[in-house]
């Protein structure tokens, strides 16, 4: 046998041994890329800011999940992927196989974390539930209203009422400021939105002014068949320049020496917010109102009544005149105390 064909048939086994060597890769990876990864519960991974694609794959391979850390890597570059890949914290389900992982990764699918802000919270409510939220980045070193909307970027904005209350999710990693931006942003939203579908004739200057009393029927009643209802109540007295009267803008003036209960000496307490001494409304929100109770301050239910008080069962009694009120009263607040 000569030279030349000893050559050409150590060339030809040489490209047969890799052929069937890369048929046999390609196939275990495929293999290894479509079959669900090594583990029975939940995991949570965190791809963090900057790490590399290899430094990943190796990660995955260390935790047991899949026994080739190049094989995910090779399918990363070969569709293009592997500078995409999203950083955050993720939680994998059972059954999650390498592709599914390498998509949930470029989709950047983060595991998210949720937060409730009730309607009605004051501020001083929401910046103690954020800074004692476990999960939000803790960035915060005041809790002054005006350094707050500084920091959050609405310099300028008096920050009580502004946070809108709403079940918030968010990734690992937000921060606190992060947070605030956010639900202050829904909050102009919600408010610009409700304003521009205002009714006709309201005694309102401005959209805050509407986010004012909103406030007020907020803390006034947690029924939703009333807050339009107790809406008319203010807006008529309003126009006939009658004081507000509402005792939430009272316990608001009061702050911290509230303890409960409204005494007669607290209706005269010199503060703008005492509608029992000051006309009109007060100078800011007393809270923050959800959608439906700006939605109530925007369409208040037409009539009469200018008078209201509390049942004691959460709803309230209206009436249309002081007499009908004082006997109100007596029915529902005096005889109870007695």
């Amino acid at each position: 046998m000569t030279v030349k064909k000893i050559t050409l048939s150590l060339v030809v086994i040489i490209v047969l041994f890799m052929s069937i060597t890369l048929w046999w890769l390609n196939k275990d990876m495929q293999r290894e890329l479509n079959s669900p990864l090594a583990f029975t519960g939940s995991e949570i991974i965190q791809l963090r800011p900057g790490q590399s694609l290899k430094s990943l794959s190796r990660e995955i391979t260390d935790k047991g999940w899949m026994k080739h850390p190049y094989y995910l890597e090779f399918e990363a570059r070969k569709q293009n992927v592997a500078s995409r890949l999203k950083a955050g914290e993720y939680t994998i389900t059972p059954g999650t196989t390498p592709l599914q992982l390498l998509d949930i990764f470029v989709e950047g699918k983060v595991k998210q974390y949720s937060m409730t802000i009730p309607e009605g919270w004051t501020l001083t409510q929401i910046l103690d539930a954020i800074a004692a939220n476990p999960e939000l980045q803790q960035t915060l070193t005041t809790s002054r209203p005006e350094q707050v909307m500084s920091l959050a970027g609405f310099a300028g904005h008096f920050a009580e009422g502004r946070i809108f209350p709403d079940t918030y999710l968010f990734p690992a990693g937000t921060s606190d400021i992060e947070f605030i931006q956010r639900a202050v942003k829904t909050q102009k939203k919600v408010l610009q939105e409700e304003w521009a579908r205002r009714e006709e004739g309201l005694p309102y200057k401005s959209a805050y002014e509407a986010l004012i009393m909103a406030s007020i029927i907020e803390k006034e009643t947690g029924r939703a068949e009333e807050r339009q209802h107790i809406a008319g109540v203010f807006v008529r007295r309003l126009r006939l320049g009658m004081k507000l009267q509402t005792d939430p803008t009272v316990i608001y003036a009061m702050a911290e020496r509230f303890d409960g209960n409204i005494r007669r000496k607290d209706l005269s307490i010199d503060s703008p917010y005492n509608t029992y001494r000051y006309k009109g409304l007060p100078p800011t929100p007393i809270a923050s109102p959800g959608r439906d109770a700006i939605h109530a301050a925007l369409h208040p239910l037409p009539g009469k009544t200018l008078y209201f008080v509390a049942r004691g069962d959460g709803s309230h009694y209206f009436s249309e005149t002081l007499e009908e009120h004082n006997k109100a009263v007596r029915k529902y607040q005096l005889n109870k105390k007695k």
